[in-house]
């Protein structure tokens, strides 16, 4: 059960639209769901504020197809399917469950919603060959609600494309640096802007970069603050992440606001 199921049950309750025995059954469905070959956690919404993802990596296709299933009839919406190879998003796009697919990003959306998009994440790659991660982390924020600004192909080697973009980088409330090679968009931009900075190492370069281990060695080392960094092309990591610091700083500043500024802002939100 999610966040806003749980409060409409409880506002039914208050209401006398449900009985205690109607919301006790709702509330004592079982959080978790085994399935033999997986267990789905289907609280962590209400733990974590976002749901629980597939990572299709090493399942088959039809275990991938059957988790989402169920997760679709649980009631879940935005349902991350990462890591998908070509025949699992072939296999979803044909389940007859809600979904949108993202082939460049090896990623399915099931059960997609709409929702009022907040804040600002930027997320900035250093070439046009770590997209691809680049869009697993956008379309991650996204789908949990952030507004998401793309600067791609802004690397250091034209260190000008970086700076031409210094307007919005400082409108973020956080930034995800996608880098390959040596991974100096990272530092680069730390050292540009005030809010957290999260370095994405890509799998992306010649030779002796190590499969993206040179790139995640220099941001590790990184003398810039307030720059973390997560795992080898894990862009759904970085995307999670960089929607959380979002949302907080939306909630903290809508907590500084005046009765008509909350107004004017749900107004925006809803498109009203």
């Amino acid at each position: 059960m999610n966040a806003e199921k749980l409060r409409c049950l409880l506002e039914g309750v208050r209401e006398g639209r449900i009985g205690l025995e109607g919301a006790l059954r709702q509330l004592t469905r079982l959080p978790g769901e085994e399935l033999g070959f997986a267990h789905i956690d289907h609280d962590r919404t209400l733990r974590r504020g976002y749901g629980e993802a597939i990572y299709c990596a090493g399942k088959t296709v039809e275990q991938v197809v059957e988790i989402a299933r169920r997760m679709v009839a649980y009631g879940h919406t935005n349902v991350l399917a990462t890591r998908a190879r070509p025949e699992v998003l072939d296999a979803l796009a044909a389940s007859e469950l809600p979904h949108r697919i993202h082939r460049e990003a090896s990623l399915a959306v099931l059960n997609p919603a709409e929702l009022p998009l907040v804040g600002l994440v930027c997320v900035a790659t250093g070439g046009t060959s770590d997209i691809p991660v680049a869009e697993e982390a956008a379309l991650t924020a996204e789908a949990s609600g952030s507004r998401v600004e793309r600067l791609y192909d802004i690397g250091v080697a034209g260190i000008h494309r970086l700076l031409s973009k210094s307007e919005v980088l400082g409108q973020a409330n956080a930034i995800v640096a996608v880098a390959g090679m040596e991974g100096a968009l990272a530092s680069v931009i730390g050292g540009l802007v005030s809010c957290p900075v999260i370095g994405l190492p890509t799998s992306v370069g010649y030779g002796i970069h190590l499969e993206g281990i040179a790139a995640l060695l220099s941001m590790l080392n990184s003398c810039s603050p307030g720059l973390s960094v997560v795992n080898i092309d894990n862009g759904f990591g970085a995307g999670y992440q960089a929607n959380m610091i979002n949302q907080m700083a939306v909630r903290g500043a809508r907590a500084q606001q005046g009765p008509f500024e909350k107004e004017l802002d749900s107004m925006v939100d809803t498109g009203a």
